[in-house]
């Protein structure tokens, strides 16, 4: 039986060798916030992966919000990552950077001297986080990000998205998913402004959308993704009436200014409700782009999305983290190795580059 999950895929203009994508997982590894050769190593691993799309990083120092997340805004940080492209591109692959500002999720012992944590509102968020130096700690509140403010930092995105490209990617993905700080300005329970970046959706969904067309004219509509994750519960983020509506109502915009792909994460087998089908049918019509599906998959359903339509790629995790090789395991019907969940975010080697291939 041939399967449309391994076969080969457009995305815009790229061809990809199959239709999974190796979904962005923070892996806390870049010390300084730079990209060392074992990142390297783990993204050359795993390329295979029709598409990879990066870590989370951060297009300023205000965006540092963990311990040893990468940066893609000073010049060591773009030879980091130039490294990390051209050694998936020598293996055949294709890499996506994700831009993932953390705004209110942050902590001041994760970022450099003179850095602020910044929000839509001054609303704290919930429950605490690590720092190498002080151990947990609760997340302070933030500044709510001034009309100024707010169009300096879509300027970092922009810039950030350049620096990509200088770097050797052959995209970005905005994080606009996760409870990070574009989410933050779409949540009603985060964005308490009044002002144009606040109230209904057209103001909450501000932000991202000046985002994407303003990186859309910078780079081009091929090079240009979005994530979102309606019902998402991560980071304090809550849920609201509008939620079907307003993701419909982003779609459409997103599908206007014509970014490559919308991704669209759906949480629930980590204890999140499920996006409807609703949503995402919803979501299929407003957006004509490529639309990429993640969450909990394996290759039955991955498969059957594929073949109805509803997805265009299919990105998967966590099988990642363990299975460099997940795709030829896959194809195989392979044993999948299973990861320790205690070395995520570690520092060091053990649990990110030393997980066998078959």
């Amino acid at each position: 039986m041939s399967y449309q999950l391994f076969s080969s895929a457009k995305l815009g203009n790229i061809e990809l060798a199959n239709h999974i994508v190796m979904a962005p997982m923070t892996r806390s590894r870049a010390i300084g916030n730079i990209p060392t050769a074992s990142v390297v190593t783990y993204y050359a691993q795993r390329a295979s992966a029709g598409l990879i799309i990066t870590e989370g990083t951060s297009p300023s120092p205000n965006g540092l919000g963990y311990a040893r997340i990468p940066g893609i805004f000073s010049a060591e940080q773009i030879a980091g990552w130039k490294a990390v492209t051209s050694a998936v591109h020598e293996k055949g692959g294709k890499i996506f950077i994700q831009l993932m500002h953390c705004g209110r999720i942050a902590h001041p012992a994760n970022m450099p001297e003179g850095a602020t944590i910044v929000a839509p509102s001054a609303v704290a968020a919930a429950g605490q986080m690590w720092t190498d130096t002080e151990g947990m700690q609760a997340q302070p509140t933030p500044l709510a990000l001034t009309i100024d403010g707010i169009k300096l930092t879509i300027l970092e995105y922009v810039q950030a998205a350049k620096n990509a490209i200088e770097a050797g990617f052959d995209g970005v993905e905005i994080h606009g998913a996760n409870g990070y700080l574009i989410d933050q300005f779409i949540n009603t329970k985060s964005n308490l402004r009044t002002d144009e970046y606040g109230g209904d959706i057209a103001g909450r969904a501000k932000f991202l959308l000046e985002i994407a067309a303003q990186t859309v004219e910078a780079i081009g509509k091929e090079k240009v993704g979005v994530r979102l994750s309606p019902y998402g519960a991560f980071n304090d983020v809550g849920f609201f009436d509008t939620i079907d509506t307003d993701y419909q109502y982003i779609a459409e915009k997103l599908n206007e200014i014509g970014v490559v792909y919308t991704h669209l994460v759906d949480h629930s087998s980590m204890g999140a409700p499920a996006v409807s089908k609703t949503v995402v049918d919803n979501i299929r019509a407003a957006f004509k782009g490529t639309l990429i599906l993640s969450g909990g998959y394996d290759v039955a359903r991955a498969e059957a999305d594929l073949e109805s339509g509803i997805a265009d790629l299919i990105a998967i995790g966590r099988p990642f983290i363990a299975n460099p090789d997940l795709v030829e395991r896959l194809k195989q019907g392979a044993e999948l190795a299973t990861a320790n969940p205690d070395l995520f975010y570690s520092a060091g080697d053990e649990g990110f580059i030393d997980y066998p291939a078959l």
